[in-house]
């Protein structure tokens, strides 16, 4: 267990946390669940950063960190549509947990043919999750009504779900010439 490991299992734990704060009567609790979640998210690229610098990676670390994210952002989609209650939400977060496990299944398959370098992280993806994860923080942090704050965090939250898309084509196209191969081409590799 290094310290990377550990950032990323208290993104784990700080899920029940953030479920909790989320759904407090009080009238800081958007506001701290939103803390929360920022913390978590601020773990995920501290962990990532010290894994490299450190030179810590561990299976363990590269297997956990990417469900430690999907878990948090998914637990946070799923809070937002219950509360929200709207289109601008739930489609969003079906685009975003959709894409998710297309991604997912796409990545472990390509492994097992070892070309999963051919769906590695892009900096689409990247700008995806940020504007995703600033979206979140937004909604989060304010009750379910129509704001300038709530608006602004609907608006980023379909940015993200159109990168999100077009994320997923760019993976998908990389992917196609390997998904298109008939099986004696693959015998001949």
């Amino acid at each position: 267990m290094n310290i990377p490991n550990i950032l990323t299992l208290m993104r784990v734990v700080l899920i029940p946390i953030f479920i909790l704060l989320y759904y407090l009567p009080f009238h800081w609790s958007y506001l701290g669940a939103a803390i929360i979640f920022t913390l978590a998210s601020v773990t995920d690229w501290l962990d990532g950063y010290l894994a490299r610098r450190l030179q810590q990676s561990t299976p363990f670390g590269a297997f956990l960190d990417p469900v430690a994210d999907k878990l948090m952002v998914a637990v946070a989609l799923i809070l937002l549509v219950q509360s929200h209650g709207n289109f601008w939400i739930t489609a969003p977060a079906v685009v975003i947990i959709g894409r998710e496990i297309v991604i997912s299944a796409l990545r472990e398959w390509m492994a097992e043919l070892g070309a999963r370098a051919h769906v590695a992280v892009s900096n689409l993806g990247k700008y995806k999750t940020a504007a995703q994860m600033i979206a979140l923080v937004v909604l989060l942090a304010n009750p379910p009504a129509l704001t300038y704050w709530v608006i602004t965090g609907y608006v980023l939250l379909m940015i993200s779900a159109v990168l999100t898309l077009w994320s997923m084509a760019v993976y998908l196209k990389a992917a196609w010439p390997h998904m298109s191969m008939d099986a004696d081409q693959k015998n001949d590799e």
